[in-house]
């Protein structure tokens, strides 16, 4: 519309009609009333009484007016361009295949060139009052007002100061060939930096540099001299030529010793091999033959003490003309992207529990409460979510795009507000986590199961029938009993695909004990989960019919699954008659009745469920199975299957193929980046 011959009259190059497209970030401070004097060109009203104060961050136009212009201007020279060459002889068979097209193609060809000149990032000061948390992870960002005007400094000057330790920290192996090693990662040049800014006693030297500075200049004198004398022969041969002559500058050779310059070498950073002592001679070797994992180690610790005593002007480096009348920021904001590169498990726990505690090693830090620290990390590593306290956790879920022209994006899910008021469940879900794993936050999907039984034999069919399934990052839980719906509001918050594999427990009409499930005698079900979230029904009968969808949450990204009917073949009757388990080992005796009725030189629970079949009637086989798992071991019914039958044998239970086979189809809509519109759920 911009380049149309009426467009400057009718088009809207307004502010506000590119507001809804412009990358924006919204800043809450929340501001103590003895932090005023730090945030006072940010106060939006004269009646503001402290607490929250919120800038907002936006990309954009400089000056549309100039921006309009130039993107025209722009546009109409290549399409005359494009125009000129009509009448030329240049339409090879090559070229009759393709339009010819020039930059810039279109607006956004234009600003992938031109954007740091016609854009610019501007700030603006947002109304406390209608800030508004999240919900479910999405932000609701207030409108600006039309007479809305940035600030004219910048919003955060003075307020903190921000360090950033990157995910790629520059270290190499030093046997590849054309591998640098002077990656400011090293510990050698970190050193030499901190020296140059905060050691250095040839910079505004005081009392305790005295000694090292004599040093140095006896040092300087003795090489002079050892200089002189070395080149005294080559100097006299230029006397020789009769130069210098009389009134000829007389030739001198003196030295400068520079400190920082001794650590500028490969191997200013030596690790000891081997203890110094009276019968060995010292062995060391280069800080570039250290493991990759050590050197990472040491780089990031270091790199943390250097950021500390940046921030509160430790020696030197407080002394310059430009830090002493400056204040030292309230806030010390530290981001460490990805930690975990090259270190093990250990190693991984150890950075993640001492980091924090380096950052506020000051006498300053521990007596002052003014100056405050946030470290921010960013990981991949289960091991490093797993020494985090929970409340602390901020987990980045993926959101598919809703057409192919929009960006897939992701929220972020603060954890500390997951479980609400319910100390109990929040309880349960932390130790848990801590107790297990954190797999949970990064994978694709998970699988939670109420017995060591389904933990062992889950994955082996996964493996065995479902290999597409097979080559995604699946975390499977084991919770003891049905407390699956206690991890409600953790699955819910991360948006986790998640299939749930329970048991019915069917109970009583009047009272809690278990019974061998049989329709239509008012059983119900003592399952939490199936209860209390999905499908939340209590009615056996209503369980046992329910369909397929009605086994989903409203957003179908949970799913239970849980013993169904199913019709097998029994000596009682020529004809298929229905039986209905009540657990997962019965299910799969069930589907694979003939595989255990083979079964010799078995043990244990195994050969009790093999007995049943063998019983006269179906209802005396699943009575029979009934009273054997109360009693049998079904961790090593399981170990004794993996061991003895083929895996190609063992068929899973019909409620596993239907979990398992939505598990599957769920993950392969995910693996889109955008949404059909059949398969959208709003």
């Amino acid at each position: 519309g911009w380049v149309a011959s009426d467009a400057e009259d009718s088009l809207d190059r307004s502010l506000a009609s590119w507001e809804p497209y412009l990358p924006s970030l919204d800043v809450w401070l929340d501001v103590d009333e003895n932090d005023i004097h730090y945030v006072s060109h940010l106060i939006p009203t004269l009646d503001w009484d402290g607490g929250l104060l919120g800038v907002r961050l936006m990309l954009e136009p400089r000056d549309i007016e100039e921006l309009f212009k130039d993107f025209k201007a722009s546009f109409i020279a290549a399409q005359k361009a494009i125009n000129s060459t009509s009448g030329m002889s240049v339409n090879t068979d090559e070229t009759k295949k393709q339009k010819l097209s020039l930059w810039p193609r279109s607006m956004r060809d234009f600003l992938d060139r031109k954007l740091h000149k016609h854009f610019k990032v501007r700030a603006y000061i947002l109304d406390p009052k209608k800030c508004q948390d999240c919900e479910r992870g999405i932000a609701q960002p207030q409108a600006l007002l039309p007479e809305s005007v940035p600030i004219d400094r910048g919003p955060f000057d003075g307020l903190f100061k921000i360090d950033i330790i990157n995910a790629q920290r520059g270290f190499s192996d030093p046997n590849i060939e054309g591998s640098s090693n002077k990656s400011f990662g090293s510990l050698s040049a970190q050193l030499r930096h901190y020296f140059s800014q905060h050691l250095d006693p040839s910079e505004l030297p005081d009392a305790s540099d005295i000694k090292a500075l004599a040093a140095i200049e006896d040092a300087r004198i003795l090489f002079d001299d050892q200089l002189r004398n070395s080149f005294k022969p080559a100097i006299g041969e230029l006397e020789g030529l009769n130069y210098p002559g009389f009134s000829d500058p007389q030739i001198s050779l003196t030295s400068e010793v520079k400190p920082v310059e001794c650590l500028d070498h490969d191997t200013a950073v030596r690790f000891n091999v081997l203890r110094d002592d009276e019968v060995t001679s010292p062995l060391s070797l280069p800080e570039q033959y250290n493991g990759l994992g050590y050197q990472n180690l040491i780089s990031m610790v270091f790199s943390l003490i250097r950021f500390r005593d940046e921030w509160l002007r430790v020696g030197k480096v407080g002394k310059r003309h430009d830090n002493t009348y400056s204040f030292i920021e309230p806030l010390h904001i530290v981001l460490i992207e990805e930690p975990e590169a090259h270190l093990h498990a250990q190693a991984q726990q150890v950075f993640i529990k001492k980091a924090y505690g380096v950052l506020r090693n000051h006498s300053d830090l521990k007596l002052k409460d003014q100056f405050n620290t946030q470290m921010i990390v960013s990981t991949h590593s289960s091991h490093i979510a797993h020494e985090i306290d929970f409340t602390c956790l901020r987990y980045f879920r993926r959101k598919p795009s809703e057409n192919k022209k929009e960006v897939p994006s992701a929220t972020v899910v603060n954890l500390s507000t997951t479980f609400g008021e319910d100390d109990e469940t929040s309880k349960f879900a932390t130790r848990y986590l801590k107790t297990t794993h954190c797999d949970l936050f990064f994978a694709d999907a998970a699988i939670v199961v109420e017995g060591s039984a389904e933990r062992m034999l889950i994955p082996h069919f996964v493996r065995h029938h479902y290999p597409e399934l097979d080559k995604s990052y699946i975390s499977l839980l084991e919770i003891g009993g049905s407390h699956a719906h206690r991890l409600r509001p953790l699955i819910e918050s991360l948006g986790l695909l998640t299939l749930v594999v329970t048991d019915l427990d069917a109970i009583g009409e009047n009272d809690t004990s278990k019974v061998v499930p049989r329709r239509n005698q008012r059983y119900r079900t003592g399952n939490d989960t199936l209860k209390r979230w999905v499908p939340e029904e209590t009615n056996l009968d209503e369980l046992l019919d329910l369909s397929d969808y009605k086994k989903q949450s409203e957003d179908e990204t949970v799913r239970v699954a849980y013993q169904c009917p199913v019709n097998v073949e029994h000596k009682e009757s020529e004809k298929k008659k229905e039986a209905i388990p009540s657990t997962f080992e019965d299910s799969l005796v069930l589907t694979n009745m003939s595989l255990f009725k083979d079964m010799n030189n078995v043990t244990g629970l195994i050969k009790k469920l093999s007995d049943s079949l063998n019983e006269s009637t179906l209802d005396k086989t699943c009575q029979a199975m009934f009273e054997a798992l109360k009693t049998g071991k079904k961790a090593e019914m399981a170990l004794q299957l993996l061991y003895t039958t083929d895996p190609d044998e063992l068929n899973p239970p019909a409620y596993i193929v239907e979990g398992l086979q939505w598990l599957q189809k769920k993950l392969d809509v995910m693996g889109q980046d955008f949404l059909k519109p059949e398969m959208r759920h709003d």
